[in-house]
């Protein structure tokens, strides 16, 4: 499910294991690297995952081209809540940064993940991402 409004976004996903599992599938770089691109590109991600942390998601395409977004921790609070900004080195993809909160919800035994991304410069920008979002959860649920 996604909402938009604005220059935000908010995606949200049933995944069917617990919050600490799915929190640590969010911030261990081994797992990000199983799910954390949209479909059919391959990751290798890199974290330093605490408060004022960097983090970077290196995405290749089928056809060898890279993109690679980046940004720092501003909140931790395992295994319920992640925030942390997000940027593209990409000129073509330059949006300036946003913010991502992502939440962990406890729903009996599985987790809603509910994404909120904020700060978009424009309509465009913000269906991008959507797009990119709901493809990652796709593979993100698909773990378990």
């Amino acid at each position: 499910m996604s909402t938009e409004t604005g220059t935000s976004l908010r995606v949200s996903r049933i995944i069917k294991a617990a919050p600490e599992t799915v929190f640590l599938a969010w911030t261990e770089p081994n797992q990000m690297s199983q799910w954390s691109a949209p479909e059919g590109m391959s990751i290798v991600a890199e974290v330093d995952l605490e408060v004022a942390g960097r983090y970077r998601l290196k995405m290749t395409s089928p056809e060898g081209e890279e993109y690679n977004a980046f940004g720092t921790y501003r909140e931790i609070d395992r295994p319920k809540r992640l925030v942390y900004t997000w940027a593209w080195e990409e000129k073509e993809l330059d949006v300036g940064e946003t913010v991502v909160t992502v939440e962990f919800n406890d729903v009996g035994g599985s987790t809603e993940v509910v994404i909120t991304h904020e700060l978009f410069p424009d309509a465009k920008a913000r269906d991008d991402h959507e797009r990119g979002w709901s493809s990652c959860l796709n593979r993100l649920e698909g773990m378990y």
